[in-house]
């Protein structure tokens, strides 16, 4: 058996419909908008695409497994609470966030303004710098459900190092 890396690359996706509300919330900031997004936590899509990325690069499973939809007791919450939950399966572990790298995909919002917000909100409930978090955003050329404006989706990637 070959000695295990000293690292961890582990990526994620989330997708969300839009639905009623005047918020989004996305990397753990709440960005004004026209509408909200169905989901059984607050549909933060940028944090659940990272919680899946952390939980994927220790092979713990996803989201779904930790946080099901059918358990009432998610049913609203706070995903910068799950994000802090998945840092700390990280840390019982021997692992530490290295960089982490979310891109937000959608039409409306504009994430652009909110980005810095959302790198230092990431940062903090990952206990790391803001420098090795970053958010980015795009559109998908006003092709599919984002480009149409029916929904928002995000992908992540994170690199762990052993703490």
């Amino acid at each position: 058996m070959s000695a295990i890396p000293s690292f961890r690359i582990g990526q994620g996706i989330d997708v969300h419909a839009f639905g009623p509300g005047d918020h989004v919330m996305v990397g753990g900031v709440r960005v004004p908008h026209t509408h909200g997004v169905l989901a059984h936590s607050d549909g933060d899509v940028a944090l659940h695409a990272l919680c899946d990325a952390l939980l994927g690069a220790l092979a713990l499973g996803d989201i779904g497994v930790h946080f099901p939809p059918t358990d009432d007791r998610w049913k609203g919450a706070d995903s910068r609470a799950l994000l802090r939950h998945c840092n700390g399966l990280l840390a019982a572990r021997g692992w530490q966030v290295g960089n982490a790298d979310v891109t937000v995909i959608c039409e409306r919002p504009k994430i652009g303004p909110h980005a810095q917000a959302m790198r230092e909100a990431i940062a903090g409930d990952l206990g790391i710098d803001v420098e090795r978090v970053s958010v980015k955003a795009t559109t998908s050329e006003r092709l599919g459900f984002t480009g149409r404006g029916e929904g928002i989706a995000a992908q992540a990637v994170c690199l762990l190092v052993a703490a």
